[in-house]
């Protein structure tokens, strides 16, 4: 039972994993609240580009890939409302694009270190001391960029027009939303793989919010639930032997299905008056 724990190599990758569980978890709520789940999925493909550029041009691999998850971000965005251009089919076109031109790096440059299929799905033995610090400082300025403007992300999370007319600087708000987001999902890419960060960011919120109406829980329910699951799915694949981010990603499923079959069981509760559109009480 306590075999996996004698590997150095596991626990950093149990530790990482616990880590970007619970990231992913955090800012999933506010992926999953927004309606912008398939953006998550496009930027975590978009990303493949920027690490396999950032290793032809001898970039440091979390910065280059960062910033170049943000460009996209930011360009996904642009593209939408100058060019009157649906946010979907913008993510469409730019993430694909940005995700082939990685494949087309990777097929050109024989040389590239970064195993592919790790990157694709996921790898704890590639979790170094260097990825954890990485996963750690990622973790911590989330921490500290959603408690400092932890108003202006609620505000402008459940309706953005209405906190514009309000003050609340909205632009800004989406741009730094955009780059803890790219940052989340560069330092989840060993643990997680490319193709199932999304799940990682949309299957604990959902449940979360399932079992509560109040965003404070939610926010608390997903990014435990998430770290849980991180935790427990890497544990489980080191016996079963597959890929460490499917196997996180399987048991959070398992977890929603346990907490739909629980709610569909249970009373339905009576709503509460003041709430917002998403059913949630902000107070």
């Amino acid at each position: 039972m306590f075999e996996p724990f004698d590997y150095q190599f596991f626990v950093r990758g149990m530790i990482a994993a616990t880590l970007v569980g619970g990231l992913c978890g955090m800012i999933g709520v506010y992926i999953v609240l927004k309606r912008m789940s398939y953006i998550g999925h496009g930027l975590s493909h978009a990303v493949l580009g920027g690490a396999v550029v950032s290793f032809v041009l001898s970039i440091n691999f979390f910065i280059g890939a960062t910033v170049w998850g943000f460009f996209c971000a930011q360009l996904i965005a642009l593209t939408a409302k100058k060019r009157k251009i649906a946010a979907d089919a913008a993510i469409g076109v730019i993430t694909t694009a940005s995700f082939a031109l990685g494949i087309v790096l990777i097929s050109r440059y024989k040389s590239f270190t970064r195993d592919f299929e790790a990157a694709l799905f996921g790898n704890i033995l590639g979790v170094s001391v260097g990825d954890l610090v990485a996963i750690v400082v990622v973790a911590l300025a989330t921490i500290a960029v959603l408690f400092m403007v932890y108003k202006f992300f609620l505000f402008a999370t459940f309706d953005g027009e209405v906190a514009q007319f309000y003050g609340v600087p909205t632009g800004w708000v989406e741009t730094l939303f955009s780059l803890v987001l790219a940052a989340t999902i560069v330092v989840s890419m060993q643990v997680l793989g490319v193709l199932l960060i999304a799940g990682a960011t949309v299957i604990p919120p959902v449940s979360a919010r399932m079992l509560s109406d109040r965003f404070s829980n939610v926010l608390l329910l997903s990014t435990g639930l998430g770290a849980i699951c991180g935790f427990v799915g890497i544990y489980l694949s080191f016996f079963i032997d597959v890929s460490s981010g499917a196997s996180v990603v399987l048991v959070e499923a398992a977890v929603f299905s346990m907490v739909m079959a629980y709610t569909n069981l249970r009373p339905r509760r009576v709503p509460s008056p003041v709430q917002d559109a998403h059913g949630l009480s902000v107070g």
